[in-house]
């Protein structure tokens, strides 16, 4: 094989699959997104309705902290 294409081949391949692998992330990471959408004030609110209780704001700023602080616990 000649010495620029034992040059080249590698580079391209490299940017190829680089290039490959960043758009299947950014489906899957989509995917995840649209399958588990991240928890907002709006679905607590819910969440309380159906529990039977009328949400306050201090309810719902509650659980947001405290959903955020097992969040923070869980990735150390």
């Amino acid at each position: 094989m000649p010495l620029p294409l034992q040059i080249i081949l590698p580079i391209l391949t490299f940017v190829l699959g680089a290039v490959l692998g960043l758009f299947i992330c950014k489906k899957l990471v989509s995917k995840q997104l649209k399958e588990n959408p991240p928890i907002n004030k709006d679905m607590i609110r819910a969440m309380y309705r159906s529990m039977g209780r009328t949400p306050t704001e201090a309810n719902v700023n509650q659980t947001m902290r405290a959903i955020q602080d097992a969040q923070k616990k869980s990735r150390k």
